[in-house]
């Protein structure tokens, strides 16, 4: 039996709304590959490791929007969708400054620099949207890794099902398929 996947309007603004926070973010060239590191378990140590294109199989590019770029992005896309506006960017990695009250400028590859939350009821479709956001953040700004964290075993294999299930909707669509994995600590 293959699923029919409708495309819903409310899921599309939700993703939209996603995309739009980081407007102004330069497209880096798609990388096709994972980084090969060999069939003998060795240690790596990722942060010495120099062989010019170490980082780039692990990561996506940095971040050139600043943090007001991203509150600014923030927002337009609260205003459009009729939500309060945040007084800041908040987390921790971008401490407030104790004088001003306002962010303090961090560098365009910090980590965690903004979390957003896409709020949704149960049974609309909640990891469709974010599986189809990976898939809008790839083709607007090159992206393509992403993490996945769920609280429990029984959504891991619900999340790991709708990938595998997902696969060729997303393939008519963008022309390309996700590569994803369940981590396993133990590796």
């Amino acid at each position: 039996m293959k699923f029919q996947f409708k495309i819903q309007p409310f899921q599309t603004a939700a993703i939209d709304s996603v995309v739009k926070v980081f407007a102004g973010q330069n497209k880096q060239g798609l990388l096709d590959y994972r980084r090969d590191v060999g069939t003998i378990k060795q240690k790596i140590d990722l942060f010495t490791e120099d062989d010019g294109n170490f980082e780039t199989a692990y990561k996506n590019a940095d971040l050139v929007l600043d943090s007001d770029d991203l509150l600014k992005n923030i927002h337009a896309v609260q205003t459009a969708n009729n939500v309060k506006l945040s007084p800041s960017i908040k987390g921790d990695e971008m401490p407030v400054d104790k004088k001003t009250g306002k962010p303090k400028p961090q560098p365009d590859n910090r980590l965690g620099a903004v979390s957003l939350d896409v709020e949704m009821e149960t049974g609309t479709g909640k990891t469709y949207v974010y599986i189809k956001t990976m898939f809008e953040l790839h083709k607007a700004y090159g992206w393509g890794k992403f993490i996945v964290v769920v609280p429990s075993i029984a959504i891991r294999e619900g999340v790991k099902k709708t990938f595998e299930i997902t696969q060729e909707h997303f393939m008519e669509h963008y022309g390309i398929k996700a590569r994803f994995f369940v981590y396993n600590s133990s590796d």
